[in-house]
């Protein structure tokens, strides 16, 4: 593809990010499960609330995944980037139409969320491949935590959203042990406990806007 090519995907999958109408090359997980499960008024709102930070989540991944890849030195990490995104891609359509299902809607701020880890993912790509695959390491560590944690607060009955959150999860896994096994650097704690902090204030935001 010619670099122009390559700038309306790129530019394409910022928009699908933000706006809405992520295309997914996997079915959704838990397909075989009533999308019209008996939540109560409650209930459907919590689950939306969590499948919304999990939205938001996949935005930010979108928009780290876009931003490394532009910057990273190695076309075998290009492109292990570009396969882990493309996983990540499918979790924000499934994130997307479980909150269709659930009568909700995507974060208000999605433009600010992507604009803002495109930033942090730039710089990370910039301080060099290892660091930039440590940062990705690390990301989905505290994502995989996240997500066992929502299967802990979703409804037992909304079995769409816990197949979707779970699938969510091994992917993740497997995102981070590819960065690590391409030689991505463990983060010093500093960098990794202020991620914490702005993983906090993003998903106690993301849950209500």
């Amino acid at each position: 593809m010619s670099p122009i090519d390559r700038l309306i995907i790129e530019f394409d999958t910022a928009l699908r990010s933000v706006v809405g109408g992520a295309n997914a090359q996997r079915s959704t997980p838990g397909s075989e499960h009533n999308s019209k499960s008996v939540l109560d008024a409650q209930e459907r709102k919590h689950a939306a609330g969590l499948m919304r930070v999990n939205h938001v989540g996949e935005v930010c991944a979108q928009a780290l995944y876009q931003s490394q890849k532009l910057v990273a030195r190695n076309p075998q990490i290009q492109e292990m980037l570009s396969h882990s995104g493309q996983e990540e891609m499918d979790h924000l359509a499934w994130c997307e139409t479980r909150l269709q299902e659930l009568g909700s809607h995507t974060s208000y701020l999605n433009p600010f969320w992507y604009a803002g880890s495109f930033a942090i993912g730039l710089a990370a790509g910039l301080a060099g491949d290892k660091w930039s695959l440590g940062f990705v390491a690390e990301t989905e560590k505290q994502v995989e935590n996240h997500l066992e944690s929502h299967l802990e607060k979703l409804p037992q009955e909304d079995h769409r959203s816990r197949a979707i959150v779970e699938q969510m999860r091994v992917d993740e896994i497997e995102h981070g042990q590819a960065a690590l096994q391409a030689g991505g650097a463990v983060l010093p704690e500093p960098i990794q406990k202020m991620m914490q902090i702005m993983s906090k204030v993003m998903t106690s935001t993301a849950y209500k806007i």
